[in-house]
């Protein structure tokens, strides 16, 4: 293995710092749009409504079913 010299240790250091502030802007710039909900909601609005509709659709059908059936028990 080559001997490097203090200053070439001090320069890859710096270099790898660098690297490192330039990478961790990055990810954060990627987790704040992957956590921005607003965002998601506006892009997908009508999936998201057509979604809650179906929802609350098989959420209310069952509802009254097991109402149905509870009220031909008594």
């Amino acid at each position: 293995m080559a001997q490097r010299s203090p200053e070439e240790i001090r320069a890859s250091i710096e270099l790898n710092r660098i690297e490192l502030g330039h990478s961790v802007a990055r990810l954060r710039g990627e987790l704040a749009e992957l956590t921005d909900w607003r965002g998601h909601f506006a892009r997908h609005r009508t999936k998201v409504l057509v979604g809650a509709a179906v929802a609350g659709f098989v959420l209310g059908g069952g509802l009254a079913a097991v109402g149905g059936l509870m009220r031909r028990r008594r």
